[in-house]
């Protein structure tokens, strides 16, 4: 069974979330790609104190397991005790603040492991997770098994999106060569072609962007984040 990244703690997790600075910000474009592993930031929380508690109530939920209900609470009593009018339902902007901010400090405390361990495990497989509304190219990319330092991995490791719960898998030579003889193959896949978009974000907010992403993969997310944040962790 694969692991919850809201029940599962290790220290890597923890700390890439905690070596994160508190930013405030107007819009999530304000800052862009690498530098969200570095900044802990709310689009449209524009106070100290406010983006503050809002990163305590999150490494309070990861650190002891409460998980999102009890973050949901505490975000409409925090949003309330600052005045905070943000968009969306409560519902929606919570979950999307938390599990983002979960599931990119699970991906990077798993990539950091998978670093220190790439002479055992030298190849990366792609598992796609999703079985409601799937996304058509993350869906092509399930079982994809290329080595470690593939480019191709610099644009798309997950998470890819928002609500993206894709994963990635380690495997040994031998288990790599099994995936492969399985299917009748010699050696790792070749990388997909990177079909380049051009896409305009930001536009109702302080700072548009117009961007250049691969197709399926949400503006902002281009980027390998976990590989980013190690900086923020070592």
């Amino acid at each position: 069974m694969a692991a919850n990244p809201e029940r599962l703690q290790f220290q890597e997790a923890i700390d890439f979330y905690r070596g994160k600075i508190r930013l405030p910000t107007s819009s999530w474009t304000d800052i862009w790609q690498q530098q969200h592993s570095h900044a802990f930031v709310v689009a449209g929380a524009a106070q100290d104190d406010l983006i503050e508690d809002m990163y305590n109530a999150i490494r309070t939920a990861q650190a002891d397991g409460t998980g999102y209900p009890a973050f949901r609470q505490q975000f409409e009593e925090i949003a309330a005790k600052h005045g905070w009018a943000y968009k969306g339902t409560p519902g929606w902007r919570s979950k999307v603040v938390y599990q983002t901010n979960i599931q990119q400090a699970y991906n990077a405390g798993r990539w950091k492991q998978r670093d220190a361990l790439q002479h055992l495990r030298p190849y990366i497989q792609y598992d796609h997770t999703s079985i409601e509304h799937p996304r058509l190219e993350h869906q092509a990319w399930d079982g994809l098994v290329l080595p470690f330092d593939d480019p191709w991995w610099d644009y798309h490791m997950p998470q890819n999106g928002w609500g993206c719960k894709c994963r990635v898998y380690s495997l040994t030579r031998s288990e790599a060569a099994q995936w492969w003889g399985q299917r009748g193959k010699t050696g790792p896949d070749e990388s997909p072609e990177i079909e380049w978009e051009v896409r305009n974000v930001g536009t109702q907010g302080s700072t548009p962007r117009t961007v250049r992403v691969p197709k399926g993969i949400d503006p902002g997310f281009a980027y390998n984040g976990p590989l980013a944040g190690l900086v923020a962790v070592c």
